[in-house]
């Protein structure tokens, strides 16, 4: 199963709330994770498995 690719811009679910995609990073150990911005303008990083795609 490969990870979804995520990129800036990008709506997006998190585990919390809806947001945009706005910064892209690689950790030390190899993953990659995902500075999502809501609503309110607070920024959290995920990696893939927390995101989905927001439709619509």
């Amino acid at each position: 199963m490969s990870d979804t690719v995520f990129k800036p811009g990008d709506d997006v679910f998190t585990t919390t709330a809806r947001g945009i995609v706005i910064d892209v990073r690689a950790t030390p150990s190899g993953k990659w994770v995902f500075g999502v911005e809501d609503a309110n303008g607070e920024v959290s990083y995920f990696t893939s498995t927390a995101l989905r795609p927001a439709q619509g």
